[in-house]
């Protein structure tokens, strides 16, 4: 669809790289080039990436690598992006203050704090630099956002959680697991739960888990165990995966079987072995995919001063800024019973990754195995 937004021509910059060495105590990375193309006459963007988690987590093994072959594939001769990772929030405003004092042309931000880091993002824009925000909604003058719609992703969760509960779908009680409220995202995925599990479940308990962190919503889900009585709780609405495992660490502590159902969010690994074990009903797979390459055309055009209208598939508002050029991406509910044909199928794990040699005879009986 066509898009009544006026993006300002960004201000090319030319950097010398050995001018400027910056080091961020929390661990920002700065990757070298790849292959200059100023000789050639190709692109010389710099494009920096911020993610709220690296290594293990989804956009350590997934985001970031495909962030950075998509740039390779749409800007040969740039350097590469440069990349830094961190849950916490003072850590990224560092970084990314350490970016724009670079001199990036532009930005792929996935927020840790979204209201924290608004005068950060306020600061890019002053300095000519756009940002692309990803995955989450940050605050200030966003040129564009790239994520998977959240209503849709709590909806899935909660039809899921209803299905799991059969009867006890009626009437029963559930504990709510949501996300950190630095979060926008964590908000959109509740009130998309919500939207189908009000008036028919009560809710016991619920919490917002602080910094999105494993060891909260062990202590919460504790908590619930405690004041509920683990067998008075007929589900439980966990916002993505490591908080699933969490709550099911919390109940395998008072060795409560069978374990309720128990939702999640990324298709984390350890989840999909969570499901096929039996302690966890289901996760909201998101292909990554499909964002990071819509995040980085975005990013390209707009280091290269041109408008996003032909990515962008509609607009969002936030709190700050209205009519931000957006892609909302489609998500898939995954259970025990259709892992081979989403997770698989798309390359995101193999049988052998998923059925490990605990998990063989649990496979075997999901179809997984011949």
């Amino acid at each position: 669809m066509g898009l009544r937004v006026s993006l300002p021509a960004v201000k090319r910059r030319s950097l010398t790289r050995a001018a400027v060495a910056i080091s961020v105590a929390a661990g920002l990375a700065l990757t070298g080039a790849c292959g200059g193309g100023g000789e050639s006459g190709g692109d010389s963007l710099t494009v920096g990436v911020l993610l709220p988690g690296g290594g293990a987590s989804r956009f350590g093994q997934f985001d970031r690598p495909l962030i950075e072959r998509k740039l390779k594939q749409l800007c040969p001769h740039c350097p590469a992006a440069t990349v830094a990772a961190t849950p916490e929030p003072a850590v990224q405003r560092q970084q990314l203050e350490a970016m724009i004092t670079r001199g990036v042309d532009v930005l792929i931000l996935a927020v840790v704090d979204a209201k924290g880091l608004r005068s950060t993002v306020e600061a890019a824009h002053r300095a000519g630099i756009p940002v692309v925000a990803y995955d989450r909604l940050a605050q200030g003058p966003i040129s564009g956002y790239v994520t998977f719609d959240g209503a849709t992703v709590g909806r899935l969760q909660g039809e899921g959680l209803l299905k799991a509960m059969g009867t006890k779908a009626d009437g029963g009680r559930i504990v709510m697991m949501n996300g950190a409220t630095t979060d926008p995202n964590a908000d959109w995925y509740k009130q998309g739960a919500l939207s189908v599990l009000k008036g028919k479940v009560k809710i016991g308990k619920s919490y917002d888990t602080v910094g999105w962190r494993p060891e909260n919503a062990y202590v919460n889900m504790t908590g619930a165990i405690a004041a509920l009585g683990a067998g008075n709780i007929d589900g439980v609405l966990a916002a993505n995966d490591s908080l699933a495992g969490a709550v099911v660490s919390a109940f395998n502590a008072t060795e409560v079987r069978p374990l309720p159902p128990i939702t999640g969010q990324d298709a984390d690994l350890a989840a999909v072995r969570r499901i096929v074990k039996g302690d966890q009903y289901m996760t909201v797979y998101k292909p990554f995919k499909p964002a990071a390459d819509a995040a980085v055309e975005m990013a390209v055009a707009l280091g290269r001063g041109e408008k996003v209208s032909s990515i962008a598939t509609g607009t969002v508002d936030s709190v700050t800024t209205k009519g931000i050029p957006a892609v909302l991406l489609p998500s898939i509910s995954v259970t025990v019973g259709n892992i081979k044909d989403t997770l698989v199928k798309d390359g995101m794990y193999t049988i052998d990754q998923i059925c490990t040699s605990k998990l063989r005879s649990a496979c075997d009986k999901a179809g997984l195995t011949p």
